[in-house]
């Protein structure tokens, strides 16, 4: 039960938001609404740097608003329940991923499918709750409040900073890999081995199929054996894609930039699919001969449900699946997007949200 009456008070929130497109992160104070009986208080301990964060805030995608407080890959401790909670407990970690709140009554909601609904999927950060006017903000912050629903159990042996990424890219790549059934006997191709990528490898890798690295990033080849790639090839070389046509039954593509889809879509095997999970600001464009010619299949993934996520979770807590993570002080935020655009990020960054009002 939450105690000094926090059901019917707002708490001060203290994060770091970006005020326009152009404009830096910087410090900004803010209210979380008061908890309504099915909401949890989060005390934030670690937050990922997702390359979304970036095209949300430069507002690539078109859909900006603000202030803005990045972040959706989510982890910390329950410091108050709503009257009417039954999943959480104060104390307990916990995670938030990419959606806080949908409707939860039309067709893909109830088939758990939240991230498609059909009235309204509320994102975590840069968008409005259910009542199309109240403006979330995400976990670039000290605490959250959300609905018990789109709470998520964080496996305990896992560590806290290296588990918050796969509240966004641990999903992101898991989902499609369920969907698309991919195991043993799976050849499997990912193409970039960033935030999304180095995760992927791991959990394709554990799920028995043989996997491939496809990377403009030579250097990384050792990296990619590391986290369980069986080949590693450099696609800045212009032999290399030739030598791969008809060879993949599934390919992840999780770079966020424009390619040439036609090069990719001929290393499908008939009947094998590629599949975007990377979001570019570009418009994809391709010759439909590179599909119709062996049925081939361009398709996209974005993240999972609630109770996929779950599930995710618990199979990276099972098979001992984190992200490679170097932890950053909040106020090195700025510097961190500026190396991930500059393709420095090894692997994914989290900021120590204990930190946030910190003085150094």
């Amino acid at each position: 039960m939450p105690t000094d009456d926090n059901n019917f008070k707002s708490f001060p929130c203290h994060g770091y938001a970006v005020h326009s497109a152009t404009s830096p992160l910087v410090p900004y104070n803010f209210e979380r609404r008061a908890l309504n009986p099915k909401d949890v208080l989060i005390s934030i301990e670690y937050c990922g740097v997702c390359h979304s964060d970036i095209h949300q805030a430069h507002n690539d995608w078109s859909c900006g608003r603000y202030p803005m407080v990045p972040g959706h890959e989510i982890v910390g401790l329950v410091k108050a329940v709503g009257e009417q909670v039954t999943k959480f407990a104060v104390g307990e970690r916990v995670g938030v991923g990419c959606m806080v709140d949908s409707c939860r009554a039309c067709d893909n909601c109830l088939a758990e499918e939240e991230q498609f609904c059909l009235k309204h999927m509320v994102m975590t950060y840069n968008d409005v709750e259910m009542d199309l006017k109240t403006p979330t903000y995400g976990g670039y912050s000290d605490c959250i409040v959300v609905d018990e629903h789109f709470v998520l159990r964080m496996p305990e042996n896992l560590d806290p900073a290296s588990a918050a990424p796969l509240l966004c890219a641990g999903i992101t790549t898991y989902s499609p890999l369920r969907h698309w059934g991919v195991g043993p006997g799976y050849q499997l191709a990912i193409v970039g081995l960033g935030g999304l990528g180095h995760v992927g490898v791991k959990i394709a890798r554990s799920m028995g199929a043989e996997v491939t690295v496809l990377s403009t990033s030579p250097e990384k080849a050792s990296d990619a054996e590391m986290f369980g790639a069986h080949h590693f090839v450099d696609t800045g070389d212009p032999l290399a894609l030739p030598k791969l046509h008809d060879c993949f039954d599934v390919i992840i593509n999780t770079m966020p930039v424009n390619f040439n889809l036609d090069l990719y879509l001929n290393l499908l095997k008939a009947d094998g699919a590629l599949i975007s999970v990377g979001m570019p600001a570009q418009i994809f464009s391709f010759n439909p001969f590179s599909l119709q010619m062996k049925r081939r299949s361009l398709c996209g993934s974005f993240m999972g449900g609630i109770a996929e996520t779950q599930e995710m979770l618990d199979y990276c807590g099972e098979h001992n699946i984190t992200a490679e993570v170097e932890l950053i002080h909040p106020d090195d935020i700025n510097q961190a997007w500026e190396n991930i655009i500059a393709k420095k990020a090894r692997y994914r960054y989290v900021i120590d949200c204990h930190k946030i009002g910190e003085q150094r």
